[in-house]
């Protein structure tokens, strides 16, 4: 298998396993899109780990499966591309991306999906796609944009240039930078706990937050609203209340 699932303590890992560069080629994004369905229906998965190994995230499309293709089966193909990755962006659960070495092109866009990024200290970012006589196509030119803003976008995008971890920590395209041999460890330790947190205010907060950058403030508000008022209906709220009153804050356990 070129992508596989492996759930503990709450937190599933979703690894791609295509060496030498996990290059992402069609069967490894129906895959991936497979396995975040599996992700999102299953309920000892409570957050996510997105991760390609020691040595590198993705480096990126198959460049040869590319090649082949003509303007007709790319799109055909293109559509199925960009979901594969919107279906990573939309579990609803929280979703870290353990980044070692690169994540380029596709694989940065895979970074991309995620709520949070943490990066390994030789880590390499980037949307090279320009250099191929391409623009980014499952989501880059979209979610670069909107995580660090058109101008930063559009530089990396127009020149195709890397970005190392200590810049990518500057300008917003990580979160984080860590010692190579301790990236998943971290991961895995920010996923784990908020796998311990209530589940449904989690989700409410991630699509409320998602939902509400793709629209107007009102109609954000309205969605934050209606989440909020919602989460009144659940034994969750009810949990996290009565713990606060009877033994202060930071105290609820969530099932």
């Amino acid at each position: 298998m070129t992508v596989t699932l492996e759930a503990s303590d709450g937190v599933g890992t979703i690894r791609l396993d295509r060496p030498p560069m996990n290059a992402l080629d069609v069967a490894t994004q129906d895959r991936l899109r497979e396995l975040a369905e599996e992700a999102t229906r299953r309920d000892d998965v409570r957050a996510v780990v997105l991760y390609g190994g020691e040595k590198v995230f993705a480096a990126g499309a198959d460049i040869k499966e590319m090649q082949a293709m003509d303007h007709t089966a790319m799109v055909v193909r293109s559509k199925a591309l960009q979901d594969s990755f919107t279906v990573v962006a939309r579990i609803p659960k929280p979703v870290v991306a353990a980044v070692t070495g690169y994540a380029l092109g596709g694989g940065c866009e895979l970074a991309l999906c995620a709520d949070f990024r943490i990066a390994a200290d030789n880590a390499k970012l980037g949307q090279p796609e320009i250099l191929l006589g391409l623009i980014p196509g499952a989501g880059g030119t979209q979610r670069l944009a909107r995580l660090i803003g058109p101008s930063k976008a559009k530089d990396l995008i127009f020149t195709g240039r890397h970005v190392k971890a200590q810049e990518a920590l500057a300008i917003g395209l990580v979160d984080r930078v860590v010692p190579a041999a301790e990236v998943y460890e971290q991961a895995h330790a920010w996923a784990a706990r908020l796998a311990k947190g209530p589940a449904l205010a989690l989700r409410a907060a991630k699509e409320s937050v998602d939902a509400g950058l793709e629209t107007d403030i009102d109609t954000g508000l309205t969605i934050e609203r209606n989440w909020f008022a919602g989460l009144f209906a659940t034994e969750d709220r009810e949990r996290g209340m009565r713990s606060f009153v009877e033994e202060g804050p930071g105290k609820a356990k969530f099932l």
